[in-house]
Order: structure tokens, then sequence, then C-alpha cells
């Protein structure tokens, strides 16, 4: 846990907070020098108690900037209140699962709120098969994803690499070892005397979340997850074939929230640890039977945490391969079953947990969430007035007042560099125009971050699409030459490590490795034919930075 900031980027602060000059920021100023650190994270803005944008987007600068960062916070602390999060969502789905087990008492014995419930569920089951249909295709490919599972840490977790571990699979997946054993991968553990073996579920770890707390996930077992992933492909295509578009949701809902904040038509609705609060009888009693019997093979019953196993009552963990997918599913059915009149990609916006609905339905979304298990975010719910937020997007009036945040303090050329340009991105309003107000309010800062740099990496200017390895500048500032007609501009970028060698892997391996690009012909949900191309991703990290050229048109 960090005592003070380090002079650089205690002057960093102190002139932004000065420079934002309201009684908020000089609040934070305080704090700053006293080493306030827990009253900083409790901090909160509230848009709705502002009716200026600029008055909102000031405060909000200064409440957001250190209050995510994880340098202030104790590691074990937070690791406490994650895991008492976890406890707090498994504890909703016990009491979720608990209520709709209710409804398969003889329908004479239910209440009318009951029956009611019950026939939600049914429409909602009912537009759920009219998406995916009532059973999965007879054979779902797997893929490979490219984080760690129980049986490959993250740093060997390349293709390759996944194929030469002991495969893994909970009991309840035994029938999918079926279609495994006939693909190169069975082959190349065969070759290799090895075997797949039982493990009882998924590993429980965390990854950085805010100073207040982490975030929540599972490694799954591996073959588990590669037919997990598998699932999670075709639902996405399902979703795309009627509006729901996976691929590029964030962009549409940035763009709706801008229209939303403008215009009072539509509201914004976020909710609390969404995918860790999908109960395991909701999902049973709104996907087709068939989908149910498929989905809960390939999900761990169980999670290992601290040594410990914990039965679950939510259906999938953050870390399944299908997650994603299936809560966005389940949250579109739930809003088309209240509207069926609405139109995904219209007037209907679904990305997992982040939903876009016409303001005359959204209190009706926000109470069937609640009665399903769900919990509103009120502090990321906007059902009314000029604010809405959406995936990353926060617009007041139409205007982007999306604050910068530190998840972590600068000490190293490359973070100054991505402050100084998120300090430059926040004088945006939703167009690529300046706001000068904005600017003159954080140009000392900026400059401030580039006082941190070498003069040889200061001068490294260039456009936003280049990202962090350049500072974002006007273009009569890039340094550029060109090399049979492309355009490079000089950059501070990444050196990594060097790919590995398919020497190092058995002969088998390195098959079975390049037969899983081979493309099938396997027809889809949505038509054409199921993507299988995969690129064999090979272990790489930055071991440092250096001044170079990079291609940009």
């Amino acid at each position: 846990m960090l005592n003070r900031l380090t002079p650089d980027v205690e002057s960093i602060v102190k002139t932004l907070m000065g420079d934002l000059d309201t009684p908020r920021s000089l609040a934070v100023k305080m704090l700053v020098e006293n080493g306030e650190w827990v009253q900083l994270a409790n901090l909160e803005v509230d848009p709705r108690r502002y009716t200026d944008p600029e008055e909102y987007w000031k405060d909000g600068m200064a409440t957001e900037l250190l209050r995510k960062c994880a340098d202030f916070s104790d590691p074990s602390s937070l690791s406490l209140v994650t895991f008492n999060k976890w406890l707090w969502a498994e504890s909703q789905c016990r009491r979720t699962n608990q209520r709709l087990s209710m409804l398969d008492l003889p329908r004479p014995l239910l209440t009318d709120v009951e029956l009611a419930l019950l026939s939600f569920l049914d429409n909602m089951r009912k537009v759920i098969e009219g998406i995916i249909g009532f059973a999965p295709p007879q054979y779902l490919p797997g893929r490979f994803g490219p984080g760690a599972s129980v049986s490959d840490p993250s740093i060997l977790a390349s293709i390759p690499d996944k194929m030469s571990s002991v495969p893994t699979f909970t009991p309840n997946a035994w029938l999918e070892l079926v279609p495994w054993a006939g693909t190169a991968w069975a082959s190349a553990q065969a070759a290799l005397g090895k075997s797949p073996r039982s493990v009882r579920g998924n590993v429980y770890f965390t990854v950085p979340k805010s100073a207040k707390i982490l975030r929540a996930c599972a490694k799954e077992p591996s073959i588990n997850g590669y037919y997990q992933l598998g699932v999670g492909s075709f639902l996405k295509d399902c979703l795309r074939s009627v509006g729901v578009d996976l691929f590029n949701g964030q962009e549409f809902h940035c763009e709706m929230a801008r229209k939303a904040s403008l215009s009072g038509d539509f509201a914004t609705i976020d909710l609390t640890s969404a995918s860790d609060t999908v109960a395991h009888v909701l999902v049973k009693r709104v996907l087709p039977r068939r989908w149910f019997e498929h989905l809960d093979r390939l999900r761990s019953p169980m999670t290992l945490v601290n040594k410990k196993w914990y039965h679950l009552a939510k259906f999938s963990s953050m870390g399944n391969g299908y997650t994603f997918e299936l809560e966005t599913l389940i949250f579109y059915a739930l809003i088309k079953t209240i509207s069926p009149n609405l139109r995904a990609g219209v007037d209907l916006f679904v990305y997992g947990d982040d939903l876009i609905v016409p303001t005359d339905v959204a209190s009706k979304v926000v109470r069937a969430l609640e009665l399903l298990g769900f919990t509103p975010n009120n502090s990321k719910t906007f059902l009314e007035g000029p604010f809405s937020e959406s995936c990353g997007g926060d617009f007041f009036g139409g205007v982007g007042v999306r604050a910068t945040y530190l998840e972590e303090l600068p000490n190293e050329p490359q973070q100054f560099i991505a402050l100084a340009n998120a300090l430059r991105r926040s004088c945006k309003a939703a167009t690529e125009d300046f706001l000068p107000n904005r600017w003159n309010r954080v140009r000392r800062t900026w400059f401030r971050c580039l006082d941190c740099l070498p003069s040889n990496i200061r001068s490294l200017r260039g456009p936003e699409g280049l990202g962090d390895l350049v500072l974002h500048d006007t273009e009569e500032r890039w340094q550029t030459r060109w090399r049979s007609s492309i355009r490079y501009i000089r950059s501070y970028r990444p050196l990594l490590t060097h790919k590995v060698r398919w020497e190092g892997f058995a002969y088998d391996v390195q098959m079975a490795s390049a037969l899983y690009g081979v493309p099938t012909n396997l027809p889809t949900k949505a038509g054409g034919f199921y993507p299988r191309v995969i690129l064999v991703s090979s272990r790489q990290s930055t071991v440092g930075y250096k001044v170079g050229w990079v291609p940009h048109s």
C-alpha cells in the first residue's frame, strides 16, 4: 500500500486540481496532501445533481482521477472484499434458485404472482427458442481462447502449450470426451502418453478493477473451456442474426448513449455482478431443455477458493467461455418478453449487462430484472434525465464527459504518455473538435506529463490511431518518413520477447496446432460457415520500449 505520491505525480495531480478550480477539486488536492487515500477511493460524483455538463466534467475529472488506483489499497483487504462480494452473489443465486424452484409445485398451489412469473419465464424461453433453436447442432466445434485454464498458467497459454499439457475436464463433461477423442489435440495427447484428468471444477482468481475491489474470475478446465468457447461463438452468431451485434456492440452502445442523453427517449441500465448472479434455475427455466442440458454439462459445478471447494448456485462464472453470450441472450429475451415490438439495433440494445431500452419500458425492465435475482447498479443506471452511460461512454446532454482514470501510478515513459493522451481525449465532446474551455483546464497538466519524459521521447507526436505509442498532437508536429509509398511515424514502441520456436514442441503437437487452423464446412445458425481459422498465438511479453518507426498510412 502506497503512503504518498512521487514528486512528479503529485505535481501533476495538484496542477490539475488547481486548474479545475472547483470545491471538489480543491478538496481532492487537500486529501492528496494529507495522504487520505481511503477517502479518495470513497468519493463519488452523481450526475443527477448537475444541470451543466461542464460543471459535471470538472468534478468528474477531480473525483475519478485517483479513485480507481489500486496502488493506494491493501492487497489483502481488497482480496477479502472481493471474496465477500463473490459470496454475496452466491447467496443471491441461492435465493433466486429457491424462489424459482417453487414454480415446480402444481398450478393450483401457486399464487397469482407465481403464475404470472411462470408465464413470463415460458415466454422468455419461446423467444430464446426462436433465436437458437430447440437443440444445439449435432456437433459444435470448440476453440481455444487466449487465457489461462486449470491446466495452463497465463504465461504458458498459447495453443501449442495447451495441446501439450494434461487436458482437464469436469465429471459432468465426460460426454464431450467423445467428440474430443476425434481431434488432432487428442491424437497429440495419445502420442505423448497423456490422458485427460478429471477435476471437480474451476479455480478462483482475481484481476484489478478499482481501489475498492478486485474482479473475481475463474480458470476453467481446458476441455470444458474449449467447448464453452465454441458454444459462445455459436450464440454470438445467433444473436447477430436477430440484430444483437456483440462484435461491434460497444461502439453502438456509446453512440446510442450519446443520442439518449440528447433526446431523453432511452434509458441506460447497468447491473451489479451480472454474470455472477445468473442463477442456475433461471437458466434451466428459460433455455430449451436440450440446450440447458448441453450447457449444464460444460459448466463447472464447483469453484476452488483458497484450497476450499464451493458448490456454485450461479450457472457460470466470469471466465466461462459462453457466460457473456448467455447473459446477453437472457437479458434480450427478458426485454423482448416485456415489449415484443422492440427491435434489436433500432430501439433495443444489449451488450452483456449494458442495456439500452426506451424510457417508457425501462421501469418494467428493472422490476423484472430484480424479480429474477439481478441487482441494478444505481450509480450507472439512468432511467431519465440528460445523463447516459454505456460501455465506457459518458454523455451529458449529448456532450462527452468521460473522466480520466489512473488505474496505476505512472513511473515510466509509456505511462506518462498514456496519461497525457487520456487528458487530451477528455477535452473532446462527442465530435472530434476540442472544447477550448476544457483544454485551458488541462493544458498545464498535459505539459507536466511531458516534463516527466526524456526530450527524445517528448518529441514523439502522432495521431490517435497509433494509441499510446505516440503523444497525440496536431499533424505538423509528427515526425514522419516515407518508404515504398507508406508513411512511417516515429514512436515509442514496445519490445517483445521472441516468439516460441516450433522446435520446442513435440512433432504431434506441432501437427495438431497446424490442423487446428484448418477451416471446416459446418453451417451456422445465421447461415454461412462456422469460422475455425484461428492463428496460433505464441508466448510474448513486453521486455522494454524503444524509439522506432511504425507504419501508419
